[in-house]
């Protein structure tokens, strides 16, 4: 077993239950902002919807691919690159897409859309471009990647909280408009604050490896940013929408990633560091690009 493979980080059982509580109550916080009408007016023009699901969850598998065709990292780290891609778009896109002027309630939709889809799309992107990736095949033969128990986790950590931060808003919206924002800003700083202390008790691990990691989550965010972009252009979608898309595409729930890496592949040391760095540099990327999207009013 390679260096970075023998690694196991720093995460107890007991942190994997805290960052499950954590994600469950940061996607019942942006639930709170949904509406069953808001998934029926998407319905009647669903062109942007489709298009964000399309660049989701097929572009980016796709350029993921490509990349790892090019690149040729070791397994394990092109394994965690691949189960990145396979997961729905991040909590806090919905955050950076309103700092960067873009289309909120759609970036929220599709959140709530990606993640309803993620029961069936994440374990298949894996299983599909795992297996078709000859040097991660083997790891997927050795581990016992059970959909239905991938399933069953999406469920209980996003879709469940998505259903009752709906059902909040629906029968109770004098509660929901009461504690929505404060929610909101609660949960992301808990998340920000777990990544760092996950991140401090780690740091040597991140020293050591994060050369061997570091440049590809560059190359796979600024892919991932770009593929959203250019599908979006290409639909002939506005700027507003261009902006929801390029951040939904380009902030993945490397959360959820770390999640499934932990319960399904042992903590495998390669996937584990990738998925990590990933949740510390899509953040730092996503805000640079609001930053310099926030200067110009996007064109509706």
């Amino acid at each position: 077993m390679s260096g970075i493979d023998a690694i196991r980080l720093n995460f107890s059982p007991e942190s994997l239950m805290l960052l499950n509580a954590i994600l469950a109550i940061v996607m019942f916080s942006i639930a709170l902002d949904l509406k069953p009408s808001d998934f029926k007016a998407l319905a009647r023009t669903p062109k942007a919807l489709l298009t964000g699901m399309v660049s989701q969850f097929l572009v980016l598998p796709v350029l993921t691919f490509l990349m790892l065709l090019v690149t040729n990292p070791q397994p394990s780290i092109a394994l965690g690159l691949i189960l990145v891609a396979a997961c729905p778009g991040g909590n806090i896109s919905n955050f950076i897409t309103h700092r960067a002027g873009g289309n909120a309630a759609l970036s929220v939709s599709m959140t709530g859309i990606a993640t309803v889809a993620a029961i069936v799309m994440t374990p298949f992107n894996v299983a599909f471009w795992g297996n078709l990736y000859e040097p991660t095949r083997a790891i997927l033969r050795q581990t016992a990647l059970d959909p239905v128990s991938i399933a069953v986790t999406v469920f209980f950590m996003l879709i469940l909280p998505l259903i009752l931060g709906i059902m909040v808003n629906v029968r109770r919206p004098d509660i929901a408009a009461r504690i929505r924002t404060t929610m909101q800003r609660i949960s992301m700083a808990i998340f920000i604050g777990f990544i760092v202390l996950a991140l401090a008790a780690n740091w040597g691990f991140f020293l050591s490896f994060a050369g061997a990691v570091a440049g590809l989550v560059v190359v796979h965010n600024a892919l991932a940013l770009s593929g959203g972009y250019l599908t979006a252009t290409v639909m002939g979608l506005s700027d507003y929408d261009r902006r929801a898309i390029t951040i939904e595409t380009g902030i993945q729930n490397s959360g959820l990633g770390l999640v499934l890496i932990f319960a399904f592949f042992g903590g495998l040391g390669g996937m584990a560091v990738a998925a990590a760095f990933w949740g510390v540099w899509h953040a730092i990327s996503g805000l640079a690009l609001a930053s310099i999207w926030s200067r110009r009013e996007a064109l509706r």
